[in-house]
């Protein structure tokens, strides 16, 4: 029987502090509860891969291979590497892994030693993201980074000495008075490491943050155009150095480009564990609760159920639209022969009135089997997705 074929997230909430930017689910301070966090943690991979859960039916005849895992937060390189080996092992118990899957573990620069990254690697991880976001020090202090460019170099060294060969950089692009010339300097430093992947950002303020009430009280973000020509020139450089440019914000070299975020954009199941974890098995959309000590309390009262905060069947108009919406971040968008397969429709006829707009306003382009981005949709992308939010359900 054909397994099918599934993603797996770990989430690892814990921060040394939280950036000014994030609204992500995460604590700071908050290290004393790592060990009862982890050993929750654990015992939701068994119970949800052992079909233990009434309450998170991922297919009681399904076959399973796990294509990626992907531990992220927070920040999961703050932790002891020591959990971390629980983590994989506790997996690989319940779990049947492809034989070539993707394994990420996000690392922040500072927080791990050549000895940590060595035990990541003895255990199965094979990809590594470290967040970098800028080589500029003055910019990593107005956005609550806690860690210098020479972290970066320092733990950069310990990937490759510890036999890392598949890394991906995350940057951001307009941030509090981030100058052009800023930007081409981090990105050409960057290349020259020869990463395998780099990322990025722009940088989305996000209400309740520190620095949305600092834009609040006056300071000052780079305007619309020019981060458009921070976008253009990071694409410009990246390209002519070898990266292909395969999804609105990441590029990679050839035959590294992340499967873990293709799978999302290409809307594949995947099952979240952790706190605030979100999941997609069968048409169904689940997360799990953000409270950090709710989430370990339900645990020890053997309350697991009530950590399950959101649970949601799709419809099959919502499936196709979030296809779309997923599917045109891609560089070359969505294929309509993989779309007819996937839903038994063809989109061109599906959202014929919404495309012929979009085409007329030369932001989306139909070449041959794929619907994609035109250049001017790449800077006007979300006024695109919007055509494909508005009544998502």
């Amino acid at each position: 029987m054909r397994r099918k074929q599934i993603g797996l997230y770990i989430h690892i909430p814990f921060c040394k502090q939280k950036c000014s930017y994030c609204d992500f689910c995460s604590y700071a301070e908050k290290q004393d509860l790592i060990s009862k966090y982890i050993k929750c943690l654990l015992q939701e991979i068994k119970d949800v891969g052992s079909n233990n859960r009434a309450d998170f039916e991922i297919g009681k005849d399904d076959l399973f291979s796990v294509k990626t895992i992907y531990i992220g937060g927070g920040t999961p390189s703050l932790i002891e590497s020591k959990y971390i080996v629980q983590i994989m092992e506790e997996i690989k118990s319940n779990f049947e892994l492809d034989e070539n899957a993707e394994i990420t573990i996000e690392v922040n620069p500072g927080t791990v030693t050549l000895e940590k990254l060595e035990d990541y690697n003895k255990v199965g991880i094979n990809r590594l993201s470290i967040g970098l976001q800028s080589t500029h020090e003055h910019l990593l202090k107005e956005i609550g980074r806690i860690h210098t460019y020479l972290d970066f170099l320092d733990t950069f060294r310990f990937t490759r000495e510890a036999g890392f060969e598949n890394i991906n950089v995350d940057l951001m692009i307009g941030l509090p008075n981030q100058t052009l010339a800023e930007v081409q300097d981090s990105i050409e430093e960057i290349v020259s490491m020869e990463p395998e992947h780099i990322s990025v950002y722009s940088l989305i303020l996000e209400e309740g943050t520190p620095l949305f009430k600092k834009v609040e009280e006056g300071l000052e973000l780079p305007d619309e155009e020019l981060e458009r020509k921070m976008y253009w020139t990071v694409k410009r450089i990246l390209e002519a150095n070898g990266y292909n440019h395969y999804e609105i914000s990441n590029f990679a070299k050839q035959g590294y480009e992340s499967k873990h975020n293709l799978d999302c954009w290409n809307q594949k199941e995947y099952i979240g564990f952790g706190v605030a974890a979100h999941s997609y098995t069968n048409g169904i959309r689940y997360s799990n609760i953000e409270n950090l000590e709710q989430y370990i309390k339900n645990y020890e009262e053997d309350k697991i159920e009530e950590n399950l905060v959101f649970h949601e069947k799709q419809d099959m108009e919502a499936m196709q639209k979030e296809y779309m919406l997923l599917g045109l971040r891609k560089i070359d968008g969505v294929s309509i022969q993989e779309f007819k397969i996937k839903f038994v429709a063809n989109p061109v006829f599906l959202y014929h009135d919404k495309l012929e707009k979009l085409v007329n306003e030369e932001l989306v382009e139909i070449d041959g089997d794929q619907i994609k981005l035109t250049n001017k949709g790449l800077d006007l992308a979300n006024i695109v997705w919007e055509e494909f939010i508005w009544n998502l359900k």
